[in-house]
């Protein structure tokens, strides 16, 4: 039996976590390659739903990626993902979803070396979890 790939969503702010994407790949460091990244203007254009579709369909992780607190490039933004992510979680957690397969982080268009972190510290979390009990069995 081969190792378990998780494969993870990561919903990127266009000003700021994407940002750090693309620097972390400039500086060429090393990154699981299972992590899908979906460019969004802000963090809190994404909504619980999202979250809770990519779960229900079999994804194993749901990274949330914005700008630090108080940077927003639309000024409270990321005051409502602070906000909206928590609940969602626990939104998960209460029908059965391991409220550990969603993390919301913080990531400024400098810290290319915290993207790469924050995304490798999330695929090993969700490797020491496990895959997700919705994921679809293909044969």
């Amino acid at each position: 039996m081969s190792e378990f790939s998780p494969n993870i969503l990561a919903f990127c702010c266009n000003w700021c976590s994407y940002a750090g994407a693309d620097l972390a790949g400039v500086n060429r460091l090393q990154m699981p390659t299972n992590v899908n990244v979906i460019r969004v203007m802000c963090s809190a254009s994404v909504k619980p739903e999202y979250v809770i579709k990519a779960l229900s369909q079999g994804i194993d992780g749901v990274l949330v990626l914005g700008c630090h607190i108080g940077d927003c490039h639309y000024l409270t933004g990321n005051h409502r993902t602070a906000k909206r992510i928590p609940l969602t979680a626990k939104v998960v957690e209460k029908v059965g979803i391991d409220p550990r397969r969603i993390r919301l982080d913080w990531v400024s268009a400098a810290e290319g070396e915290k993207f790469q972190q924050v995304v490798t510290e999330f695929v090993e979390d969700i490797k020491s979890i496990g895959p997700n009990p919705l994921r679809e069995v293909v044969f």
